[in-house]
C-alpha cells in the first residue's frame, strides 16, 4: 500500500480530538443537513440497502447517515468512540439504533458486537488512522460481515482540491487522504472482491462529472466489495 504511507498526526483519531470537534458542530445543520456530497453518498448507497437486513455505521459521527438507516427500515448498529458523536447519533435517530462506544481496532470488537452485519459503511473512517490500524480495523470488519454482505467505504481523495481548504472546516483534525489505487489495495489485501469503485462530488452542484473524472479529482474515492468466495 505504498501510495498511503504517511501516518496521521499523533492525536488526529484519539476521542477527545473527535469530541472537540463535535461539540462546535450544531446538531441540526450537522446531522440533517444534505450536502451535495451526502445526496451522492446516498446515491452509491440506494441499490444496497433493503429493508429488515442489518447494517453496521462504522464511526458513526454526527448520526446523518445511521438516521437514513434507520429510516429505511435497517436494523442499525452505530459505533463511535466520541461521547458527543454517539450522544448526536442518539439524539437525531430518535433512538432506533443500537449505539456501541468502540474503538474499530480493538481485538474483542466482534464479541462487543455479538452479530453479523450485511452492510457495513464508513464515512471518515480510514484516513484517520496508520496503515496498520486500517488493515486491523478492515480484518474486524471481514469478521462481522455476513456470507453475502458489503462493505462499502468512502475516504477523501488526495487530489481533490477540497484537501486545500479542508483545514479551515475541520481544525485539530488531521488525516491522510488516499488515491483510488491505495483503497483498492486494502480491500483486495484482505480477500475482497471489488464490485464498485470510483469517486464523487468533483462539484457541489447538481450537475458534476463525477463517471468521467471522479476517481481522479472527487471529493471522496469509494469501493464497493464483499467477501471472495
Amino acid at each position: 500500500m505504498t501510495d498511503n504511507l504517511r501516518k496521521p498526526e499523533i492525536g488526529s483519531s484519539e476521542p477527545q480530538s473527535w469530541n472537540n470537534f463535535w461539540r462546535k458542530q450544531p446538531d441540526a445543520a450537522a446531522a440533517e443537513g444534505l450536502s451535495w456530497s451526502k445526496k451522492r453518498i446516498l446515491q452509491v448507497l440506494d441499490p444496497f440497502v433493503r429493508r429488515g437486513k442489518r447494517v453496521l455505521d462504522a464511526g458513526s459521527g454526527s448520526g446523518f447517515f445511521s438516521k437514513y438507516f434507520c429510516d429505511q427500515g435497517m436494523h442499525t448498529v452505530s459505533v463511535d468512540f466520541s461521547d458527543r458523536a454517539l450522544e448526536m447519533t442518539s439524539r437525531i435517530t430518535g433512538n432506533r439504533t443500537r449505539i456501541l462506544k468502540h474503538d474499530l481496532r480493538s481485538e474483542d470488537l466482534e464479541e462487543a458486537l455479538f452479530e453479523k452485519f450485511d452492510l457495513i459503511f464508513s464515512d471518515g473512517l480510514f484516513e484517520h488512522f496508520s496503515p496498520v490500524d486500517q488493515d486491523k480495523i478492515l480484518k474486524n470488519f471481514c469478521r462481522l460481515l455476513d456470507r453475502d454482505g458489503m462493505i462499502i467505504t468512502f475516504v477523501p481523495n488526495r487530489w481533490s482540491p477540497w484537501q486545500l481548504i479542508r483545514p479551515l472546516f475541520m481544525p485539530g483534525i488531521s488525516e491522510t487522504p488516499f488515491v483510488l489505487k491505495a483503497l483498492i489495495a486494502l480491500k483486495t489485501q484482505n480477500n475482497l472482491r471489488i464490485l464498485e469503485s470510483g469517486g464523487i462530488n468533483c462539484l457541489p452542484f447538481s450537475f458534476s462529472p463525477d463517471r468521467l473524472i471522479g476517481r481522479f479529482f472527487g471529493m471522496l474515492l469509494y469501493v464497493v466489495a464483499k467477501k471472495d468466495a
